[in-house]
């Protein structure tokens, strides 16, 4: 296997005292037990975790602390990088249908490291893989006036929905060519039957026609609770397919997947899974798309 420079472009490193969602009485939750991981997970184990995977550079995604702490947890991450020099960029959280998130988009903006706001929009029948109030949050004209100032910033939008949530996400993209979106987790197939296959299929394609639209090849593991090829590799090789590569990047989702897999594992598979492609193709998904998107 060739030593390609990897960027994670998607990982959690998180204090247990400021989560909101880890903290006490453990509820059923999309990636199944947590135990494990009710504890801090510091920049140090996620070195270490990846010593052995050429990963030069990494990108933090939002962890959900308690509501109104979305400019603490931004302000703990870039506190990280200035000691650390890790990670490299900061995707922050903020509720754009808040009437004052203006103040806090500006406040996000300003810190060095921020890149992007992620605000979790999937919707299931299923509570348990629900973080949204509701399915329709993006069509919301509220929320819509928080998006319209991420690109007034040069800041992304990662766009976290289901398949049934996709033909809203793609007329969203294109209600904003200015703004960047990254798809989250390769559009979170959680049907894998035939009909599940087709829809997830039908909407990808929706959103790859959108040019600023991009996706995250990550949280594979989610919905059977393990590293499997069999699993990750045809998600992997489509979502390439309809998007190209230039517009993929893989994602580790560490330590949810620490749930049921190790770093090294899980990059070996993903690595196996993108092998048929040319160098080219390899070092875009695994290096250049991040760099591109991330500024970093």
């Amino acid at each position: 296997m060739k030593a390609i420079p990897t960027i994670d472009g998607h990982h959690h490193i998180w204090r247990l005292d400021d989560l909101a969602w880890l903290s006490g009485p453990q509820v059923p939750r999309i990636f199944g037990p947590y135990e494990s991981i009710c504890r801090d997970y510091p920049i140090d184990e996620f070195l270490a975790d990846t010593s052995d995977c050429n990963v030069i550079k990494s990108v933090y995604v939002q962890t959900n602390w308690a509501p109104g702490k979305s400019l603490d947890e931004a302000r703990w991450v870039q506190s990280v990088i200035d000691e650390r020099g890790w990670p490299h960029a900061n995707v922050a959280h903020a509720d754009l249908s808040d009437p004052d998130c203006k103040a806090l988009v500006k406040r996000l903006a300003a810190l060095p490291a921020t890149r992007g706001i992620r605000q979790q929009l999937h919707w299931h029948e299923n509570p348990q893989y629900r973080f949204a109030s509701r399915p329709d949050v993006m069509k919301d004209p509220a929320w819509r006036r928080g998006l319209a100032l991420l690109s007034n910033y040069n800041l992304l939008f990662e766009l976290q929905v289901f398949t049934s949530q996709m033909l809203d996400g793609a007329a969203l993209a294109g209600a904003f060519p200015e703004t960047t979106f990254v798809l989250e987790h390769a559009g979170m197939l959680e049907d894998m039957s035939e009909t599940g296959w087709k829809k997830w299929r039908e909407g990808m394609s929706a959103l790859a026609d959108r040019p600023n639209v991009n996706v995250k090849l990550s949280g594979l593991g989610t919905f059977v609770h393990a590293c499997r090829a069999d699993v990750m590799a045809p998600i992997i090789r489509e979502t390439i397919v309809i998007f190209g590569a230039d517009r993929c990047l893989f994602g580790s989702n560490f330590p949810i997947e620490k749930l049921w897999t190790d770093y090294a594992s899980l990059y070996r598979t993903f690595r196996g899974a993108i092998a048929h492609l040319d160098e080219t193709q390899q070092r875009a998904v695994l290096h250049d798309t991040a760099a591109r998107l991330y500024r970093i």
